[in-house]
């Protein structure tokens, strides 16, 4: 079975891929290279539907949407417009955040807060809002990061505009703004949607913590305080939810935090600050089990196991893929490592085994893998690589 990832956290926003008949038995050289293309500057995860990829990178001064075929690489359309980020830390000045892809429409959040939709068929612009100067957005440490997430029709983002709102939604055919609520600082961290008891709730990690709103209303039903002491910090790995539990994690001395949702009251489960601390990539979860890289310096981080139910940590990994990003498929973990390795471990709470690792991409590679359709697509600041993944019995939608 062939499945697309048309967002951030793939199409369950888990990091989870529901195919089946991928190639788990690599040759020594790895998997096969299909195609492999150069982009400008960004740390943007490419997103996937059907025979269309959609990438967002910077070229010169202008942030750029290239609509690829997924299975070769050829060019189909690009929209650019102007673009003037300066990153404060001397990271590269490319958008952060995926794209969307939701129906028929292409949807983008740059680095200076502009928020575009574009049709998916030709990349004719739908509407645009440069959303950081509207609502007077600072810019933030490392620039937009939070991808954009479409439910009830509504595109939510969280903005953190101090005196106009922390979180905001739009309507996703017009652009037009439908509410806004909060007063929190943004994060980096990708919202999640999901039904909780009988609720429909959009679960934000902004700056300041868990913050939960009711849809389509936008009313605010949780929040919960999570954020490091010192102001030079960052919230970056999306809330993972398991029934009726919310994880949280971040570094900084942040750690990790299981949280209960029941109606309007939410109580703390756990709270642990050294058992994980994901810097940017979001845990997994597996039958009962947290999987996700531990650790804000790359030297020091390592990915790791801990219970969801005690936050217990069943086993620590070796050093050599940093902070590591994740992807779930038929039991076993695609890593990227920070350096541009991929490797390929199996899934297991009780040890830690990497089954293979090749050298594909350079440093820094911080962007998640993609899988659609049995190809796996990884990329690092300026390439961007197709790999085939499909086995012998792998069948197509």
């Amino acid at each position: 079975m062939a499945d697309d990832w048309p967002r951030f956290l793939g199409p369950h926003q888990n990091n989870t891929s529901l195919e089946t008949g991928i190639l788990l038995e690599w040759p020594a050289a790895g998997p096969e290279i299909i195609w492999r293309k150069t982009l400008g500057l960004s740390y943007s995860t490419p997103v996937v539907q059907r025979d269309r990829l959609v990438v967002f990178h910077r070229v010169d001064n202008k942030e750029r949407v290239d609509c690829l075929n997924a299975t070769n690489g050829a060019p189909i359309w690009s929209h650019t417009y102007a673009s003037g980020y300066v990153d404060r830390y001397g990271y590269n000045g490319g958008p952060r955040a995926s794209p969307l892809i939701h129906d028929d429409k292409v949807y983008t959040y740059g680095a200076e807060g502009m928020l575009t939709c574009l049709a998916l068929k030709d990349g004719r612009k739908v509407w645009q809002r440069h959303i950081n100067r509207e609502f007077k957005v600072p810019q933030g440490f490392f620039g937009v990061a939070t991808a954009p997430v479409i439910d009830h029709g509504l595109l939510l983002l969280n903005v953190g505009a101090p005196d106009n709102g922390s979180i905001m939604a739009f309507d996703r055919s017009s652009g037009k703004l439908k509410w806004r609520v909060g007063n929190d600082e943004a994060s980096y961290a990708t919202p999640v949607v999901h039904t909780i008891g009988d609720e429909r709730l959009g679960i934000f990690f902004t700056r300041s913590g868990l913050m939960t709103v009711a849809l389509p209303t936008g009313s605010i039903r949780h929040t919960y305080p999570l954020r490091a002491r010192v102001n030079e910090s960052v919230n970056a790995a999306s809330p993972v939810v398991v029934g009726n539990m919310v994880f949280l994690s971040a570094a900084y001395r942040v750690g990790s935090v299981a949280l209960r949702i029941a109606g309007d009251k939410i109580e703390t489960h756990w709270r642990n600050t050294t058992n994980m601390q994901n810097h940017w990539a979001t845990c997994i979860h597996v039958d009962g089990n947290l999987y996700g890289a531990h650790g804000r310096h790359e030297s020091e981080a390592r990915l790791r196991c801990i219970e969801l139910a005690t936050g217990k940590v069943r086993w620590t990994g070796g050093r050599g893929l940093g902070r590591a990003s994740m992807i779930l498929v038929e039991k076993h973990f695609i890593a990227l490592g920070e350096r541009g390795q991929l490797a390929l471990i199996e899934m297991s709470p009780d040890h830690y085994t990497e089954k293979y690792r090749i050298q594909c991409l350079g440093y820094p590679s911080w962007s998640p893998p993609v899988l659609a359709n049995g190809r796996l697509y990884v990329r690092d600041e300026t390439t961007l690589l197709c790999l085939d993944l499909r086995g012998p019995n792998f069948s197509s939608n």
